[in-house]
């Protein structure tokens, strides 16, 4: 082994056990993710949010791996009751952010090529800490282009950068409750970007 690749090794070596640090060391003192406050909340985010990034992007997913840098619609993660009690984040990209930023109840259309990515948080009741969740993607399509899902798209990535495989219609089953807003959720009213 040359020096070179030695150093590589341990500055890869040292750069995985800081992110396996980093999302085991954050522990949390509740069991249920709903009685989280706000500074726990951004205490938890701040802990994870540069392994998840990393992590969302391993694998070279181009949404996956510019999210970040998208317009976020709310001012901190919060726990909205949908994707399994995750605490989530919600990001537009420039086409879909003037819109979805609305946060319109009724009369809602999606231009085609919008693109919203949800980061979101698990809260492990057994070992009362905080792991990266999936990231969650949607995608609008062109007009008929997936007509049993509204046009919509559903995909997501896992903590290590993998595709998840993703029935359409587990995901589109829920959204439809929003179909006057063309299938979109929003944030917690009182986190959204705006209020």
């Amino acid at each position: 082994m040359t020096i070179h690749t030695f150093v590589v090794a341990a500055t890869t070596a040292t750069a995985l056990m800081a992110t396996a640090a980093s999302a085991a060391d954050c522990a949390v003192d509740v069991e249920d993710p709903f009685d989280l406050e706000a500074a726990q909340i951004n205490e938890i985010y701040d802990c994870l949010k540069d392994a998840m990034a990393e992590g969302y992007a391993k694998e070279g997913d181009e949404v996956a791996s510019n999210f970040r840098s998208w317009t976020v619609s709310s001012t901190r993660p919060a726990v909205a009751g949908a994707h399994g009690n995750r605490l989530l984040q919600t990001f537009a990209n420039d086409i879909a952010a003037e819109q979805y930023l609305k946060f319109a109840e009724e009369g809602v259309k999606m231009p085609v090529g919008s693109v919203l990515a949800k980061e979101s948080i698990t809260i492990s009741k057994k070992k009362k800490q905080a792991r990266i969740g999936p990231l969650f993607i949607m995608t609008k399509m062109e007009d008929g282009a997936i007509s049993e899902t509204a046009d919509w798209l559903y995909a997501g990535i896992q903590p290590n950068g993998k595709v998840m495989k993703i029935k359409q219609s587990f995901c589109h089953d829920c959204h439809a409750s929003y179909a006057d807003q063309d299938m979109l959720a929003y944030p917690l009213e009182e986190v959204r970007v705006g209020n």
